[in-house]
């Protein structure tokens, strides 16, 4: 159950994907940058499969806390290679609808040089909203 809104200003054009903000009242929970390894720090090959696993890892992490998907309400995602993120984008929202659902939070998606761990393709940190 999610009990966030989303916040739409008017005459503003509904974005894809993301909101251009979010309200929400409750418990908050941060999620720190998660990557695409797995509980042995061995990383998933190729770019399609460290994100499917960063945000299985994301949804671990959360429901630590007794929170699910429903909940998000801002992500940040860092990407190292913006080409193969725009390239592989249908793949992406396939795989976000199926760990994540149809939630869509306050978004932001960056390129960087590069991330922490030198196998890590992409990050993603995420906060969420347990309702009261």
């Amino acid at each position: 159950m999610s009990a966030h809104t989303t916040l739409l200003p008017p005459g503003w054009p509904r974005p894809k994907g993301y909101a251009n903000g979010v309200l929400a009242k409750g418990s908050t929970v941060f999620v720190a940058g998660m990557i695409g390894w797995d509980t042995n720090e061995k990383f998933e090959e190729g770019f399609l499969a460290q994100f499917r696993k960063t945000l299985e890892n994301t949804v671990a992490v959360l429901a630590e806390a007794g929170a699910e998907p429903a909940h998000i309400t801002r992500m940040t995602w860092y990407l190292t290679d913006r080409d193969i993120y725009l390239s592989n984008l249908a793949e992406v929202g396939q795989i976000y609808k199926e760990i994540i659902g149809r939630v869509f939070p306050a978004m932001a998606v960056l390129q960087v040089v590069a991330l922490m761990e030198g196998k890590a393709l992409i990050e993603i940190e995420t906060t969420a909203v347990i309702p009261d």
